[in-house]
């Protein structure tokens, strides 16, 4: 009899040369459980997607009770779907008046591509201003958004007009000139290990986009929804984006983004020409449901994102003076530990798989351990996880 592993092996895309394959069959809280019942701390979530945990129960119930409702009704944007627009109405409760109008669609790459259209559409020019070692996601107009070419340059032709800009170097607010239609950047740059923008750069960028008539998005697919210990990362910034990608925990572990700006700039999408972006599985009703209750507990239990600075300031006391650990880049619960080299780091994955702890690394910075544990990890979780990574760094 075949094996689940070869059927995994011959039947399913994989996405590198030699995937850990592990077989996972449920997940409870902080912990993942395999088919053998081996059980994982999960130190990652998912990449920034599983916020609450998993399986909370609050989001399991509004799933099942809109199941029951019904699932997929009509292309979204055409009908009065209620959990699309009881969400939107959560919300944009919670964002600046600026921001007031939703596109909801299924995956953050989806968000980027919406927002980069209406960009365009918006105000009518091409040029596009990128910062390097950001990632977007991997479709075609997000692929474009790359600097690095080990990633892109083999699905080439990209998008034309798309210049790079170093993060934090006011110098090269030039390039954004009244030819730009847009400048998206990531508040912190996740995959580059971990990178903040300072608040005087945004501050300066945001004028320069308001100077030429270019629109500046954020995009917080990993850093919104509480992960660096505000419920959006551009609140502790003082800079408020013309446009906002969300995406990953965005859902509540169900598929869901969006692209968020005035409904003066989103409403250029729906005439001229008319559908000026559609999606059939954007905004899906069961995936609005789980966001809503995700949303209003994040919002009625506020110690869960108060305490994240807490729990970031226990991880970097704790890994301050380990041996092997030459640096530790954070904001919130999105943290990087620095080792001597790509091997290391390797090595100390596979360590941490052994002894049950589910660790990783960064896309542009494979120097770096990746730390993302969910926002509701408990103290004694947190504790041995940290010893389970410290021993495997010191071996």
């Amino acid at each position: 009899m075949r094996t689940r592993r070869a059927f995994f092996l011959n039947h399913l895309a994989q996405t590198s040369p030699s995937p850990p394959m592990l077989d996972f069959s449920s997940a409870k809280g902080s912990f993942i459980f395999d088919h053998k019942g081996k059980k994982f701390l999960d130190f990652i979530s998912g990449i920034s997607v599983s916020n609450l945990g998993h399986g909370h129960k609050k989001i399991i119930q509004a799933i099942e009770t809109q199941a029951k409702k019904h699932l997929h009704l009509m292309v979204y944007g055409e009908h009065i779907i209620s959990p699309q627009v009881s969400l939107a109405k959560k919300l944009t409760a919670l964002l600046p008046k600026s921001l007031n109008s939703v596109y909801f669609l299924n995956s953050g790459s989806e968000a980027i591509e919406g927002a980069l259209k209406l960009a365009k559409r918006y105000t009518g020019k091409h040029k596009i201003i990128a910062f390097n070692k950001a990632y977007h996601g991997s479709s075609h107009g997000a692929l474009s958004l790359m600097s690095e070419s080990y990633y892109n340059e083999k699905y080439g032709p990209l998008l034309p007009e798309v210049y790079f800009a170093e993060p934090n170097k006011t110098k090269d607010l030039n390039l954004i000139d009244e030819k730009t239609a847009c400048v998206i950047l990531e508040p912190v740059q996740a995959e580059a290990g971990v990178r903040l923008f300072k608040s005087s750069f945004l501050k300066a960028l945001k004028a320069q986009c308001k100077r030429v008539g270019a629109l500046l998005i954020f995009d917080e697919i990993q850093t919104g929804i509480g992960r660096t210990g505000s419920m959006f990362c551009f609140e502790k910034l003082n800079t408020t984006p013309d446009v906002l990608c969300l995406g990953k925990a965005l859902g509540g572990g169900m598929p869901l983004s969006a692209f968020i700006s005035s409904k003066k700039i989103i409403s250029s999408l729906s005439d001229n020409p008319i559908l000026g972006h559609i999606t059939t599985f954007g905004g899906h009703p069961v995936s609005c449901a789980a966001a809503e209750a995700s949303l209003n507990i994040l919002s009625t239990q506020k110690n869960i994102i108060t305490q994240v600075h807490k729990k970031e300031q226990y991880i970097k006391k704790f890994f301050k003076n380990v041996k092997g650990v030459k640096k530790i880049r954070s904001s919130g619960l999105l943290m990087a530990l620095e080792l001597k080299n790509e091997k290391a780091v390797f090595k100390v994955v596979d360590r941490c798989l052994e002894n049950g702890l589910l660790v990783d690394w960064f896309l542009y910075n494979q120097n770096c351990i990746r730390i993302a544990p969910p926002l509701t990890i408990k103290t004694k979780e947190l504790t041995w996880g940290c010893e389970t990574l410290k021993k495997a760094i010191s071996k």
